[in-house]
């Protein structure tokens, strides 16, 4: 088959050309803005790009077209693939009948932590020989590379996917992970988000019950207790058996920031434990619940949390990008609110560790509102509190459809913006010292700022 992928350089649509291409379809793919590093990785798997959506590329005569979800009415191409009645389809409903179908599939889905907790259950599968394919949106440093069709063993069922709440194309307003139909399905948390499409949260909760529908009585949810947003989820309908974490009286886990112990509990009972590299309360709460999803397909917990001893974490997750002049730049995908401050407080505490009775080095935060819901302005009213464990904050406030210099005015004089990038650089390099700490959330490329950060910092 020769598929030709509208919105070929996203995360998603990316993943899917990869698999494609393993599964030995021929691919072709059109975007804008084709560049590194996607377009390498596309390229070095033998797959054509064209910058564009010239309706030249008809000629191609592929079997079908493969449409992404940023693809709209109004672009060209489409629109004559349309008007000339050629086969197409949505990403999702592509990769759930050419790849998926047969497959035991293991879904993460949330607002939040969904690329952590399937890069974690993806490499407990892998560690213990189970070969799994997977499809997250970012790189699992233990792989590196974030789609992959199976292991060594290419008879494996398991596939892991990240399951986005986020809607499947034009044509299709659902959500993505509609099309998954796992048997194992992770409910990570649910909060407000993508203001674009969803109207408010009881809609998004909606999908969700959507999802579990789709879910067989011999397949397992994984929820999390401590979100009652969930609970009105499973409230109107489930039909398969429940495990919830992140319950005090049930699973659980302890840990210490400052030795990197994790402890597997129910209730008061431990039932295992391991060392690993990673912090914060919401990143033991995502192991939880990829522990509890590995078990279901045969994973005891001690093989999974040794596989949790060796996880290197995920790509723009608190990415330490370089040090100059004694000041560290981080990477961080966080752009919602709850992220955000989740973010700061999990670098506090990793940096605090083994200071006591010294002053706290600083952390100064770099953030670029670029989500659809950023940009929207939905949610600036909360910026000020998730970032308020900051010491500074600079924001980028370019293409904002808001005042972001209004909206972080009650932080007073802590608070920097600026619309120009060169400026924001200057601005934040001005004011670091030897000891801080930069760390900069976007969840796009923010014009190569660590690295313009750096370089800098290394001429002062």
């Amino acid at each position: 088959m020769h598929i030709h992928i509208l919105g070929i350089c996203g995360t998603f649509m990316g993943g899917i050309a990869q698999l494609a291409r393993a599964a030995g379809h021929r691919v072709t793919g059109c975007d804008t803005g084709v560049y590194p590093p996607m377009s390498t990785q596309l390229e070095a798997a033998g797959i054509e790009l064209i910058e564009g959506y010239g309706t030249e590329q008809l000629a191609l005569n592929p079997d079908c077209f493969v449409v992404g979800n940023a693809i709209s009415r109004g672009n060209l191409l489409l629109e004559e693939i349309l008007d000339r009645g050629l086969p197409y389809v949505s990403g999702p409903q592509w990769l759930a009948d050419n790849v998926l179908q047969g497959r035991w599939v293991l879904a993460v889905a949330g607002t939040h932590g969904k690329t952590t907790t399937s890069s974690m259950l993806a490499w407990i599968l892998e560690d213990a020989g189970l070969s799994p394919g997977f499809l997250i949106g970012g790189v699992p440093m233990n792989f590196g590379v974030s789609a992959r069709l199976s292991g060594k063993s290419e008879d494996s069922p398991f596939f892991v996917i990240e399951a986005d709440e986020y809607d499947t194309a034009f044509c299709d307003k659902r959500s993505k992970f509609i099309h998954y139909r796992p048997r194992t399905a992770v409910l990570n948390n649910l909060e407000f988000d993508h203001a674009d499409i969803f109207a408010d949260l009881a809609a998004i909760e909606t999908q969700f019950h959507h999802l579990v529908r789709t879910l067989p009585r011999n397949g397992l949810v994984v929820s999390n207790a401590g979100e009652a947003s969930l609970d009105r989820v499973l409230t109107r309908g489930c039909w398969t058996p429940v495990e919830r974490f992140n319950d005090a009286g049930g699973w659980h886990a302890l840990g210490d920031d400052a030795d990197g112990s994790f402890r597997l509990m129910r209730g008061q009972e431990e039932v295992g434990r391991t060392q690993w590299s990673l912090t914060g309360d919401h990143n033991r709460a995502n192991a939880v619940a990829a522990l509890l999803a590995a078990r279901h397909v045969g994973v005891p917990f001690d093989q999974g949390l040794a596989a949790l001893s060796c996880f290197e974490n995920v790509k723009r997750r608190m990415e330490l990008r370089g040090v100059e002049r004694g000041v560290s730049v981080y990477d961080d995908f966080a752009h919602h609110p709850t992220a955000i401050a989740t973010t700061i407080a999990g670098l506090k505490r990793k940096i605090a560790a083994g200071q006591a009775g010294a002053a706290a080095p600083r952390i100064l935060a770099v953030l670029e509102p670029r989500s659809n819901t950023m940009k929207l302005g939905v949610m600036k009213a909360q910026l000020p509190a998730s970032l308020a464990e900051a010491d500074l904050v600079f924001c980028f406030g370019a293409n904002l459809g808001w005042d972001a210099a209004g909206a972080l005015a009650p932080m007073g004089g802590k608070a920097h913006v600026s619309d120009d990038l060169d400026a924001l650089v200057a601005r934040v390099v001005a004011a670091a010292r030897p000891g801080d700490h930069i760390l900069v959330m976007s969840n796009g490329g923010f014009g190569g700022i660590h690295g313009k950060l750096l370089a800098a910092l290394a001429i002062l």
